[in-house]
């Protein structure tokens, strides 16, 4: 009986990819294998054969080379081709499908594994994330047992294989066709077991503390900025290496500085008449008092740079500014005598129009254009 064509049987054409060809097996096996077929199970094996055989050959360059340059005698034993295992062979159902099922050939596992890492929300003053500092933080975390040297195993014991994995850390389990691994349920995957385990950790080969660490926060930082701690971290298991400890940054708000990268900004009022005919005022900033000048005329809003009086960036780069944004404070709590000398300057700017206040005359006449054309 003429075998059927391989690359028909997985349903792929000449140039299919490996992938392709890999993909279109895992599909048709599953479809075809006798534990999915029960009502026919004789046909779904020998169906499921071919399979199997199409793809041993499709997947191998040098079978597939004999087999698209001589059909099936290039890959025919008694021809002198390659040769095909067969439904039965030395491969199981479990090695072809490890990568579906999770199984695959067992290999032993190493009992140690590493710490956890772990995170720490550290609030920094602005002043401390600009110019770095030593902080102290205390942080909860596993450490390993000083009883047993994180053995798990009472002292003077030690683990012994575990009886049921033999030390593979998994276990198969096979129903038919079907082969499934798993962790193994005794020693959870760590392939040991401890008998006779250790009374100050339990067996657990670590033991909860809180330690206090000195962490060195560089000039600059920022909110969101991390800082890692290497080996600070949750101790590993069964005398695995710690893991790390990352402290978050988080800056709190200032009085008087709002931070935007590497730039500070600040608010500054400035009393009526020096906004009027000028003057200086001492401005703050985080290396001192600086002499901020105030040109005569100056308007609510404008903004006043001070270069070099921002923050240094953590990740290098030039020191930001300092910009100062001008509020023109109206004097509150007028005597009558001052209230009157308020209304003579009234008087007095009113017949000026457009030259003392343009912005105010701008405004007006805008609004009055804008009246015009909805009633025109």
């Amino acid at each position: 009986m003429a075998k059927e064509d391989f690359y028909k049987l997985l349903g792929v054409d000449r140039n299919a990819s490996d992938a392709e060809i890999k993909k279109s097996y895992r599909s048709k096996a599953m479809k075809h294998h006798p534990d999915r077929n029960k009502d026919n199970p004789v046909e779904a094996e020998a169906k499921f054969k071919q399979i199997k055989e199409a793809y041993e050959v499709l997947s191998d360059p040098k079978k597939r080379s004999a087999y698209d340059q001589f059909g099936h005698a290039g890959i025919d034993p008694s021809m002198g081709g390659g040769r095909s295992s067969g439904f039965g062979g030395a491969e199981s159902f479990s090695d072809i499908f490890g990568d579906i099922f999770g199984g695959g050939r067992q290999q032993q596992r190493s009992n140690v594994q590493r710490g956890s890492d772990l995170r720490y929300n550290l609030e920094l003053t602005l002043e401390e994330a600009v110019f770095g500092t030593d902080a102290k933080i205390r942080v909860p975390v596993l450490v390993a047992c000083g009883e047993c040297s994180g053995s798990g195993a009472k002292k003077g014991s030690s683990p012994v294989i575990c009886s049921t994995c033999h030390g593979h850390g998994q276990v198969r389990m096979q129903q038919g066709f079907f082969s499934v691994q798993q962790t193994c349920p005794t020693c959870r995957g760590t392939g040991k077991q401890i008998k006779d385990p250790c009374g100050a950790c339990y067996g657990q080969g670590r033991v909860q503390e809180n330690k206090t660490l000195s962490a060195k926060i560089p000039a600059g930082v920022d909110t969101g900025d991390r800082i890692r701690l290497a080996g600070e971290g949750e101790a590993g298991e069964f005398g695995g290496p710690a893991g790390d400890l990352y402290v978050q940054v988080q800056v709190k708000d200032h009085q008087i500085f709002t931070r935007d990268g590497a730039n500070l900004y600040c608010e500054v009022p400035i009393s009526f008449p020096t906004a009027c005919l000028g003057g200086e005022l001492e401005v703050p900033t985080l290396n001192g008092k600086v002499l901020l000048k105030i040109p005569a005329e100056t308007q609510t809003g404008k903004l006043f740079r001070l270069r070099g009086k921002g923050v240094k960036p953590v990740r290098g780069g030039p020191v930001g500014d300092l910009l100062c944004k001008v509020q023109v404070e109206t004097p509150v709590h007028l005597t009558k005598e001052q209230k009157a000398l308020v209304e003579q300057l009234s008087e007095s700017l009113s017949g000026g129009g457009k030259h003392h206040s343009p912005q105010e005359s701008s405004w007006t006449d805008g609004v009055k254009s804008f009246f015009d054309k909805l009633t025109g």
